[in-house]
């Protein structure tokens, strides 16, 4: 789905920016100006579809990374329960711990003089062997979860774990040559063909001068059509006229001379003085069948010299 969108808008991009680039070579601006917010539209589409897909890679990544924190913790907390299910250096090779008070285990028929000196000294010694436990257990554990974080490293991987340690790139490694000749070559082609482009355009709108024609006046023929059939005759006029007004000053020499006239069934005849060139025809023909009156389109049927003689 996602590739088809990017054809899709791949496709749509192509069809606006080649209609863009040919609407500025007739200098239609109202038409360029449609397809360039067009092209912007999709690209902006695009732009869309390139963040959330980066997005998702991300969420992926992240899924990833949560899985893998949770594995190390299993086996830091694995590590961390075999250190302290070891045995201690007061258990013996048989397995049984000698007696820390001795004289409890002598029989009970002798008797001691110092046994309630020795009970009163028992109970305060294993009040203080209580706290200095309770010091010793909130400080040796940060250090045991410390230690089975560094240990968790050296154990061996989950086996019931999807995939295999040989698969995975290696940490930090450069980008293959080939690819970067891929990407080398794409951004050469793509900064030649912008410039290319650019270029192009400068050479076909930009306002030269040119060897004026020898003719005495250019000739237009116009043929308006109305889209709305309630729309009248006098209606039509008008707006071939204020189409031809406002043309009047698209060409590089102001039209002072030129009058419009009406030949009947929609067609509307203009002469020009003096003659255009042909930079000149071009950008007259481009504003006047450019879409800037509504309900209204305007077609040049024919466009030509006329000599002196001629009206």
């Amino acid at each position: 789905m996602r590739r088809l969108a990017y054809v899709f808008g791949g496709l749509a991009a192509a069809g606006a920016g080649t209609y863009l680039v040919i609407y500025l070579y007739r200098w239609q601006w109202q038409r360029a100006m449609i397809c360039g917010v067009l092209l912007l539209v999709v690209e902006v589409m695009l732009f869309g579809l390139v963040v959330l897909a980066r997005l998702s890679r991300i969420e992926e990544r992240l899924r990833d990374s949560d899985r893998r924190q949770r594995e190390t913790a299993a086996r830091q907390d694995d590590a961390l329960a075999r250190l302290r299910a070891a045995p201690g250096p007061d258990e013996v090779a048989g397995g049984t711990r000698e007696g820390r008070f001795r004289w409890l285990d002598e029989p009970a028929e002798r008797t001691y003089v110092f046994v309630p000196v020795l009970m009163v000294a028992g109970v305060a010694l294993s009040g203080i062997a209580w706290v200095v436990q309770k010091v010793a257990s909130a400080t040796a554990r940060p250090a045991e979860r410390r230690l089975a974080g560094r240990l968790a490293v050296l154990t061996a991987p989950d086996p019931a774990a999807p995939g295999d340690l040989e698969d995975l790139p290696p940490v930090g490694a450069p980008p293959s040559p080939r690819r970067a000749a891929r990407l080398t070559a794409v951004g050469v082609v793509g900064a030649a063909l912008l410039a290319a482009l650019v270029v192009g355009l400068a050479d076909l709108t930009q306002t030269r001068a040119e060897e004026a024609d020898e003719s005495a006046a250019t000739s237009v023929v116009v043929q308006v059509d109305l889209r709305d059939k309630s729309m009248d005759e006098a209606r039509r006029s008008l707006a071939a006229r204020q189409v031809w007004e406002r043309c009047r000053d698209s060409t590089s020499v102001p039209l002072n001379h030129a009058s419009l006239g009406d030949l009947g069934d929609g067609l509307y005849a203009g002469v020009v003085r003096p003659a255009l060139t042909d930079h000149d025809r071009r950008r007259l023909r481009g504003c006047l069948e450019d879409a800037t009156l509504e309900r209204v389109s305007l077609t040049v049927v024919g466009m030509g010299d006329a000599e002196t003689d001629e009206e």
